[in-house]
């Protein structure tokens, strides 16, 4: 089968950092699924295995923990899908990523995908939908009024990539917080006022300021999806007391979570991959997760963040893809389709 991977981890502009490559057909077996991968999405998670992991030696390493497909064969013990399925899923960071034709998956990460989507609408959705899901309502729980935040607000950093697009919306349709987004240049400001946020803050310049302008004193959630480090010291200052700050990204001079201390404010990790990784005793979460937010995109309350589309499937087209995101100018997210 066709599939693009890689042996060395090298700068994105070598030619041999992303190879078409041919690989032994799959079999499904257990609670594995076979799924023919007709769209995939990149994030940028593929960007960083592909600099950080090496390939096992003489072996290739395939990325991609995004797809949208069709189910061709199931294991003995599958219960949740049968051959002809459509369906869409994350996939999980130990195995060979679905760049590739035909892709095993966990049947307890996988959900049938919306009927108003096409495959690239739909492979835009699972991961970041994942984190962003976990983030709002696991980590933060940002629902309904508390007596510690009768009133909450949540401030979302970088709210026009593939995570923030997707919380917005749900922060939006789903709780009743005052919803804040940041983003510093006029296109992806708009992006990130067309998904639904109230405000939406320029992180190029110090937040403080702008929400005193909005009469706003505190935030009671702060989501912080990007750059992390450079804004940890007013995050903290701008936290109501009590408050909930979670984070996915990877600070390069890590944080001191001393600070936190004296208003209480607890800290949160996001990896959407922690279930998949450790086969916790809910795994088959992710599943109902994106069972849910299938739901949600046919009520039409959640729309696809799919943003731009690069073409087929193929190494050279990956590795524009992971230029993009290494960039930082990317918004919304990034899909291929078809071999």
């Amino acid at each position: 089968m066709k599939a693009v991977g890689y042996q060395q981890s090298l700068a994105v502009t070598d030619p041999q950092a992303l190879l078409d490559i041919q690989l032994p057909e799959p079999v499904a077996k257990g609670r594995d699924i076979l799924v023919r991968v007709n769209a995939i999405s990149v994030n940028p998670v593929d960007t960083k295995v592909r600099q950080r992991v090496q390939a096992e030696p003489g072996q290739y390493k395939v990325l991609g923990w995004d797809a949208a497909g069709e189910v061709v064969a199931v294991g003995e013990d599958v219960t949740l899908f049968k051959a002809g399925d459509k369906v869409f899923y994350a996939g999980c960071l130990t195995r060979q990523g679905s760049n590739s034709e035909l892709h095993l998956v966990d049947e307890r990460l996988v959900a049938v995908m919306p009927d108003c989507l096409d495959f690239a609408q739909a492979a835009a959705l699972p991961l970041t939908a994942i984190t962003a899901w976990e983030l709002l309502f696991e980590r933060l729980e940002v629902q309904q009024p508390s007596l510690k935040h009768p009133r909450p607000v949540l401030l979302v950093t970088g709210a026009a990539g593939g995570v923030g697009s997707i919380l917005v919306q749900l922060a939006r349709q789903l709780t009743t917080a005052t919803v804040i987004g940041t983003a510093s240049r006029a296109e992806t400001k708009q992006w990130v006022s067309e998904l639904g946020a109230h405000y939406v803050l320029d992180h190029s310049q110090p937040l403080i300021p702008q929400l005193d302008a909005l009469g706003i004193n505190a935030v009671s959630h702060v989501a912080s999806l990007t750059h992390t480090e450079q804004h940890y010291a007013e995050l903290v200052k701008l936290l109501a007391p009590q408050g909930k700050l979670a984070l996915i990204d990877d600070p390069a001079t890590g944080i001191d979570i001393m600070p936190l201390k004296q208003k209480s404010i607890s800290l949160h990790w996001e990896f959407m991959f922690t279930r998949a990784m450790f086969a916790t005793a809910d795994m088959q979460a992710q599943h109902q997760l994106l069972s849910d937010l299938s739901r949600l995109v046919q009520q039409g309350q959640i729309k696809t963040t799919l943003k731009q589309t690069l073409g087929t499937i193929n190494a050279a087209n990956l590795r524009q893809a992971h230029q993009l995101l290494e960039s930082g100018k990317a918004i919304g997210k990034i899909v291929l389709q078809g071999w």
